[in-house]
């Protein structure tokens, strides 16, 4: 597992495993069923495909507002989600696609909600940054940043106190990581020994704001300590290190110890949200930047190692590209057809009906 580093709970002394981030990539040997390999490939080709559509519908005009690209971080969502039971929850960011995607949501449903039609997830109401399924643990997004994260606290708080067994994971970025809804969540995730998992997926800028210049320590895993929790800098890019890492959260939620944090270092390979121009993107990062991490594609870089392995062959890995292409491209033909909501359903959903009286 490529671990960058990992600081230990308060009052032990500070480990740091650092491994070679090539290492996946030389084809070091896995010990994941074919199966599971298979589909963390799938899912991650379901989100790139569905982005690549979206930023190419959202550009003809098929569709207005906001839609924030997760393309170049496949890995983190995928890697964490197959760790994760149908049972298990998770709550995404603003950068909302990938997470619902990962846990196994449905692509035409995603796709009509986008497009703010009836049979979208939210009945067209939602929009890009508000995918829900609760029949698969999906709590939704939120643009709101850092929201999520007391959101996903609060279920699996709700989890302790009924004594369910399932695990909340919460996705948010390096910018939401300074919030103070995202502090007090881990302080008492931790005080409860709560089963979440708290994932940052720190694509190393906060629209335009380097991380390096609004968080005071290293790697944002690094204040896991203050809170007496594991903290682990994870390759974002590689989603077999994801994955590994999230399975040995899953067990300490599990298990009853308690939360972890996992930093998947990432980076999105498109603006921050459809509409800011290339122009507006060399302010702030260069053309030399994006190449050099475009270079580390988590799709070519797991296909490399699972190929080189003998698990799948480029054929295998090329056809469960097609048939989730073909998958997205029936998506945007199911949300064309389907209608929009009448305006006389405007409030509906939003309340109890009828409101319950005492």
């Amino acid at each position: 597992m490529a671990i960058i580093s990992v600081p230990a709970p308060c009052g032990l002394s500070r480990t740091a495993a650092v491994r070679d981030r090539r290492q996946a990539e030389r084809g070091a040997e896995v010990n994941i069923d074919k199966e599971l390999l298979r589909l963390m490939l799938r899912r991650m080709w379901t989100i790139r495909h569905f982005e690549v559509k979206v930023i190419e519908v959202h550009s003809a005009g098929e569709f207005t507002g906001g839609a924030h690209p997760y393309i170049g971080e496949e890995a983190v969502a995928v890697g964490v989600c197959a760790a994760l039971e149908d049972t298990d929850y998770i709550a995404g960011n603003h950068r909302s696609h990938g997470h619902p995607l990962a846990k196994g949501g449905d692509v035409k449903g995603a796709m009509a909600e986008l497009y703010g039609r009836v049979d979208g997830y939210c009945k067209g109401k939602g929009g890009s940054m508000h995918l829900a399924d609760f029949s698969i643990g999906i709590l939704g997004e939120s643009g709101i940043v850092g929201s999520s994260v007391p959101v996903a606290t609060g279920a699996a708080l709700a989890a302790k106190i009924r004594g369910d067994d399932f695990v909340s994971a919460v996705f948010f970025g390096d910018g939401a990581s300074n919030q103070g809804a995202c502090h007090e969540s881990m302080n008492l995730a931790s005080i409860w020994d709560l089963p979440v998992i708290f994932v940052c997926e720190n694509n190393q800028y906060a629209v335009t704001t380097s991380y390096k210049d609004s968080v005071a320590v290293e790697h944002v895993a690094d204040r896991a300590v203050a809170y007496n929790m594991p903290g682990v800098s994870v390759d974002g890019q590689d989603v077999i290190a994801m994955y590994e890492a999230s399975m040995e959260a899953v067990k300490r939620a599990r298990s009853g110890q308690g939360p972890t944090l996992i930093e998947g270092l990432t980076y999105r390979f498109d603006e921050h949200s459809l509409g800011l121009g290339r122009v507006r993107r060399g302010a702030y990062r260069s053309e030399e930047e994006i190449e050099k991490w475009k270079k580390r594609d988590p799709i070519e870089i797991f296909t490399r190692r699972v190929v080189s392995l003998g698990e799948l062959s480029e054929a295998d890995c090329e056809a469960i590209s097609e048939e989730e292409r073909l998958k997205v491209e029936e998506a945007v033909e199911f949300a064309r057809n389907s209608p929009y909501p009448e305006p006389s359903e405007l409030h509906e959903d939003m309340w109890a009906n009828p409101i319950a009286v005492p």
